[in-house]
């Protein structure tokens, strides 16, 4: 029979999903080995056959390490939080529960169809009760654990309050506020409960501040720097402002130094190590603090004498003519005197519009306002003018920065612009260039500097500051805490009452905290969140709830959690997904411990990556977990781009598109306009023109210039999107050529890391090399025929070429060359006419991990007992078939080549003649003649002249 692969494919993904055949042992004497994949967003429109790339990939890995005799840990799972269920919940009232299980529910029936080795038993989505139950229990912790630098680990909060109560603040060294207490023992015991509490909140790795947000008033919500772009929210396109707000943050500075070094311990692509260690961003300088010149409208300024600036020249301290700090610095409002009023607030207004993403990429565009007031130098007293610009962010840092402008490109630029002074630091007839921090220099303001290379000038400056108060070097990270809220309904609810102002959390033994039912997924009419329209939802005392009393109770933290939470411990929750009483048990963490391979996109390198790291330490620093990082590999797929298609619209002498159109190759001949075409209704660049008059109403009579009676369309490889009407479905390729080949296909198409078209012209070729694979099996009336016979040398060479090179592929994870080399095997076993069962059943289980369905049924065909091969043995390589004994040698005659021989490397000359002459094939072509003259070049050739 001939390759019926939707028959194969079907029947195959029943026999897994009924055996469980994927299912990993929780314990076992084979070495363990975790495949994970980042798990899917699942959005309505399902996946295109961009999506499957590294799952594809993964999958090949995960069952080519079951055949090399390891437990594979490979699930899958959905995080299932996130805006576009909510928006779609807003449109339509319906819940977002019912949004998102419709999705999953497209999504595993295209990953089932697509044939991967998923261990669904442990399947999780992190809007499910049962996991974000955990998620909210690991936010308990944080919130009850606080970071101790001298023992460089976070530790339980009740251990500081305990310090506090012995010998107070003295001898605490922690990550913490900034503006926190200095008090003795006795001083603590006196502060009442609630003022204790605050206290402790200043210290507590998860706790709530007011921190400069991305507010979109259209979606009522908070937003992530990556979903904000130009000033705009990324879905929907809705206006974004700065705006400050209270928020929960997670103190992921604490963290910083450990996710620095651990980057040097795990195997990830340098570029996205380069761009977390670029994102924490550590610097060493000095913290320098400038007196604010007090006059009559600083009255307000009380508490704060002095704008501190962190630096890392503060060796050039005495070129600095203007400080500029944020505009949402807390000090602007007081700093900002009468006449400069309408300048700072119109300045500030125009500010609001832009994300922080926009403002830090903005290099070339000059901007700021001056408040009137004035710091002075602190080693000079020199008065220094207060500006506030866009580019400096409140978070990083102080939110203040001391422009040299004589130093630095974009000080410099803003000082042209302002007419400001730019005066020199260093005498530069002696050094070639004044920014360059290795060459020595006269400092030409300073003589306690004169002659000092720029280390010893720092040193010598932070000298002078300590000496007076005024500064110390410091090492400092650009990396900021984490917000982490949302003024959303569709996320895990934040496991928080309130009490006389301050959060408490909930018992554990009430959890989780269950999203409760609303009216609608919108804000208040008060501009509450979603949660906020919950009827009676409060939390209430144990002892009320024993009794059933009619308790009032406390408000709820009414915020949900950012889409980062429930992904920034997935991978654990897999290692043990039903249990109820923790989020994983010591024994599943002790014998799985992490991730060997994880594959997903870049885009995630500052956001889920980091995090996840972060997490993963601190629960490290619980002793919950064992690893410090958790994941050991990770590769980075690239995208697959689409391929799009053009029409090309005539367009009449008025300027205005007609009903006809060009095709591509007569368009230097007419006026036209370019229009995406569906790429589903073109095959080979070729329209179908039925096809594209019932594709849209207005083109129902369009009618068409065509060149050699077909119209050609137009390509351009481009993002794969459904605006560009090139997003290919995963289900019609399915459909038309088998899982199997799609699963090829994809990784024929390219080095897995690199982005490449896609291009459905060119799968036909995969296709075709399956069905010569079957036909190995097969005689000529399709009836299934091997051979028992001893393989020939030339079957041997062939099979172990390929063995060696799918191995040595796999390994390094060049899918794409592997394919390339299936197809060289098989078509030199076609040319042998192979059918030897030896050679074709180790050919089936190295090609399997690529093509599972057809080689199952091929397994199953060979007689090999019932069940699956995904655990038969990887077939050894044995070098000693590749020895090359023999060389198959053009046998020409008069200068013409008739014919290939092959022929032991090991005879002589002489012998080879002889060998030749003897061949019945060499004598038919000679047509009884005897040859004149015999050369034999060894190991080359052999020429007969006649």
């Amino acid at each position: 029979m001939d390759y019926q692969f939707k028959d194969i494919e079907q029947k195959w993904q029943q026999f897994w999903a009924q055996n469980g055949t994927f299912k990993a042992e929780d314990k076992s004497a084979k070495p363990k080995y975790y495949v994970l994949d980042m798990f899917p967003y699942p959005s309505g429109a399902g996946l295109h056959v961009g999506h499957p790339l590294g799952y594809i990939a993964s999958d090949i890995f995960a069952r080519y390490k079951r055949l090399k005799g390891f437990n594979v840990l490979h699930p899958m799972g959905y995080d299932s939080f996130g805006l576009p269920a909510e928006q779609y919940a807003i449109q339509t009232g319906q819940h977002p529960a019912i949004t998102t299980a419709d999705n999953i529910a497209t999504y595993r029936r295209q990953l089932d169809q697509i044939g991967f080795s998923f261990d669904w038993s442990r399947e999780v989505r992190t809007s499910s009760p049962d996991y974000y139950k955990w998620t909210q229990w690991i936010f308990m912790q944080l919130f009850n654990s606080w970071y101790n630098k001298d023992a460089d680990k976070a530790e339980s909060i009740t251990k500081l309050a305990a310090h506090f109560e012995q010998k107070g603040s003295a001898g605490i060294n922690a990550v913490c506020d900034e503006e926190v207490l200095t008090f003795t023992a006795e001083e603590w015991k006196a502060l009442s409960n609630r003022e204790q509490q605050n206290e402790l909140l200043k210290y507590r790795l998860t706790y709530l501040r007011e921190s400069t947000v991305n507010w979109c008033a259209a979606l009522g919500t908070v937003l992530a720097n990556d979903e904000v772009k130009d000033g705009f929210s990324e879905r929907g396109g809705y206006p974004v402002e700065q705006k400050k707000m209270m928020q929960w943050s997670m103190r992921i500075t604490a963290y910083a130094e450990r996710l620095l070094q651990g980057l040097d311990t795990i195997d990830w692509p340098e570029p996205l190590k380069e761009m977390q260690r670029n994102w924490i961003g550590k610097s060493t300088g000095a913290s320098v603090k400038f007196p604010i010149e007090k006059t009559t409208h600083h009255s307000s300024l009380t508490t704060h004498e002095f704008i501190e600036v962190f630096t890392t020249r503060v060796d050039t301290i005495f070129g600095v003519t203007f400080l500029v700090i944020a505009p949402e610095h807390e000090l602007v409002a007081s700093l900002t005197t009468p006449e400069q009023k309408v300048d700072i607030d119109a300045y500030i207004a125009q500010t609001k519009k832009k994300s922080e993403l926009d403002r830090m990429a903005d290099a070339k565009t000059v901007s700021g306002a001056f408040t009137g007031s004035y710091v002075l130098n602190p080693l000079n007293n020199e008065r220094i003018p207060i500006w506030i610009a866009d580019y400096v962010l409140a978070g990083y840092g102080t939110g203040a920065v001391m422009a040299v402008p004589s130093g630095d490109q974009r000080d410099y630029l803003f000082a042209k612009h302002f007419n400001l002074p730019i005066v020199p630091i260093i005498d530069i007839q002696n050094i070639e260039t004044e920014a360059d921090p290795t060459k020595e220099g006269k400092y030409i303001n300073s003589d306690f500097m004169n002659g000092l290379a720029y280390k010893e000038a720092t040193a010598a400056v932070i000298a002078k500051l300590e000496a007076i108060g005024a500064g110390k070097a410091k090492v400092n990270f650009r990396m900021r805490d984490a917000i982490f809220g949302r003024q959303r309904y569709w996320g895990e609810p934040v496991p928080v009452y309130f009490k006389d102002g301050l959060p408490h959390l909930i018992e554990e033994k009430h959890l989780p905290l269950l999203l409760p039912e609303v009216d609608k997924y919108l804000p208040t009419e008060t501009g509450e969140p979603p949660l906020g329209r919950a009827e009676g939802w409060s939390y209430k005392s144990q002892e009320s709830r024993d009794k059933n009393q009619d308790e009032a109770g406390y408000a709820y933290e009414l915020s949900t959690m950012p889409g980062w939470a429930g992904s920034s411990w997935y991978w654990y929750r897999y290692m043990d997904a039903h249990n109820d009483k923790e989020f994983a048990s010591k024994e599943a963490i002790a014998y799985w411990k992490d991730v060997d391979l994880y594959i997903g996109g870049s885009e995630h390198a500052t956001g889920h990556l980091l995090y996840s790291r972060f997490w993963n330490k601190f629960l490290k620093d619980l002793d919950l977990v064992i690893e410090e990082e958790p994941f050991k590999k990770l590769i980075n797929q690239g995208m697959i781009q689409g391929r799009s298609n053009f029409v090309y619209r005539l367009i009449d002498e008025e300027g205005r598109g007609t009903n006809t159109f060009v095709s591509h190759g007569l368009i230097k001949e007419y006026k036209t306009s370019p229009l995406h075409v569906d790429v589903n209704i073109v095959e080979n660049e070729v329209l179908n023109l039925n096809k594209f008059k019932e594709w849209r109403p207005e083109f129902a009579d369009a009618e068409f210039i065509l060149e050699n009676g077909k119209y050609i369309c137009g390509v351009e490889v481009e993002k794969m999107s459904k605006r560009y009407y090139n997003v290919v479905n995963p289900d019609d390729i399915a459909q038309r050529y088998g899982a199997d080949t799609l699963r090829m296909y994809e990784m024929f198409l390219g080095p897995l890391e690199q982005s490449k078209p896609w291009n459905t012209n060119g799968i036909e070729g995969v296709f075709k090399f399956l069905r010569k694979f079957w036909r190995l099996f097969h005689n000529d009336a399709w009836e299934f025929s091997v051979s028992d016979a001893e393989p020939s040398k030339a079957e041997l060479k062939s099979l172990h070429k390929i063995i060696r090179k799918v191995e040595e592929d796999v390994e390094r994870f060049s899918f794409n060359t592997s394919v390339s080399s299936f197809m060289i095997a098989v078509n030199e076993l076609t040319d042998l006419k192979c059918n030897n069962r030896a050679i074709l059943q180790d050919m089936v289980i190295v090609l399997s991990s690529y093509a599972p369905h057809i080689c199952e049924e091929l397994w199953t065909l060979l007689g090999n007992p019932a069940g699956s091969l995904s655990y038969a043995p990887y077939p050894k390589f044995n070098s000693a078939y590749l020895v090359e004994d023999e060389f198959a040698y053009p046998i020409s005659i008069n200068g013409k080549t008739k014919m290939n021989l092959n022929i032991s490397l090991s005879l002589e000359p002489k012998a080879i003649e002889e060998f030749v002459l003897a061949n019945a094939d060499v004598q038919r072509y000679l047509d009884g003649k005897a040859p004149k003259k015999v050369i034999v070049v060894k190991g080359r050739i052999v020429n007969m002249v006649v």
